[in-house]
């Protein structure tokens, strides 16, 4: 390979780092905002240390704001069902025990084909609870004008995301809300909203997106840097880079597995498990923050942390973000107007 040639490919990888560290560092600072406060109806508990929290599928969710397909059907991205009144939610401990929704049902449904500048984006929950999808976007103009959804266990969702679109996609879980579409969830909650006015508040599993980026790439991560709920994973469709990542949720460093949570950083609603927090979320130090003395990459290292709590995340997901500055195993690149699936659950 020649000099110029050496030095392009150089350029281009360290501007595709550096674009996906531009994207993920708002999570760095999410939790000063409003939408990334962790609610204070919702309090860390003392569960015995080192039990398997199924990210998320602890709580049992009241199926309010139904008005969707049944079970393996898929819908277009529009108006969303006006929620209906439901009772409260309440949590069930399950952690490792969590069961995956019959695989056949989310597999069922074909995705409808995108229109001219648009993509599909499908969800499917393969877990056994229902899920409320919440949609946030930092796009300057509003490209998503549903920013919330309801996903039944195994149940599939399409929607439809206009070209140039920069946001993420959440599972909300133990929601409930009234005819006005007002209400709470026990984690991803959007400031009480069935349609998500921002970010939601955390802990949140995060599918991020960034479409025709630098070099017209699509950029795109799971990330746990704001901690879990939910385990997930993001599969290509179509398109013309090699999707890494399984249909089942595996990379070659390994596959989607339970979060085993501190009990440090333990979520607790309704006596359950419901989430898993991140450090700087917890605790808010620079160090865990990975900001002021510790801002440089190079000192943002969470083997030199009280706890490398960042572990912990990896090891549930080893593609996800686990810290601000996880890039070189986190970030992944798509061409030629791919769509994508985003899975809600664990490698069978």
């Amino acid at each position: 390979m020649g000099r110029r040639a050496r030095r392009s490919k150089a350029l281009r990888q360290w501007l595709t780092v550096g674009l996906a560290a531009a994207v993920v560092a708002v999570l760095c600072i999410v939790v000063s905002s409003p939408f990334g406060q962790r609610d204070a109806s919702v309090a860390a508990g003392g569960a015995a240390s080192g039990a398997a929290v199924a990210a998320g599928a602890g709580a049992t969710g009241a199926s309010g704001a139904d008005g969707l397909p049944s079970a393996s059907a898929t819908t277009s991205a529009g108006p969303s069902p006006t929620p209906t009144p439901t009772a409260s939610a309440h949590a069930t401990a399950r952690g490792a025990g969590t069961r995956p929704a019959p695989r056949t049902s989310a597999k069922s449904a074909v995705p409808p084909k995108a229109a001219a500048g648009h993509r599909t984006v499908t969800f499917v929950n393969k877990l056994s609870q229902t899920l409320w999808i919440g949609s946030g976007q930092q796009t300057a103009q509003p490209a998503l004008k549903t920013s919330g959804w309801v996903l039944k266990a195994g149940q599939s969702l399409s929607i439809s995301v206009p070209d140039h679109w920069n946001g993420r996609f959440w599972g909300r879980t133990g929601c409930s809300f009234n005819a006005s579409g007002n209400g709470h969830c026990q984690t991803g909650d959007c400031d009480g909203k069935f349609q998500c006015p921002g970010y939601g508040s955390i802990p949140a599993t995060l599918a991020e997106f960034n479409f025709n980026s630098f070099d017209n790439l699509d950029f795109y991560d799971v990330s746990m840097v704001d901690g879990s709920n939910v385990p997930m994973w993001i599969n290509q469709v179509g398109g013309t880079s090699q999707d890494k990542i399984s249909a089942d949720g595996c990379s070659a460093a390994g596959c989607t597995r339970p979060v085993v949570c501190p009990a440090a950083l333990r979520i607790h609603a309704g006596g359950a498990v419901v989430g898993c927090e991140s450090p700087c979320g917890v605790f808010g130090t620079d160090q865990y923050c990975c900001r002021g003395q510790w801002s440089a990459r190079a000192d943002c290292d969470p083997t030199k942390w009280p706890v490398d709590y960042a572990a912990d995340f990896k090891r549930a997901e080893p593609f996800a973000y686990s810290y601000c500055d996880d890039d070189a195993t986190s970030t992944f690149t798509a061409t030629g107007e791919a769509g994508y699936r985003i899975t809600f659950g664990l490698t069978p």
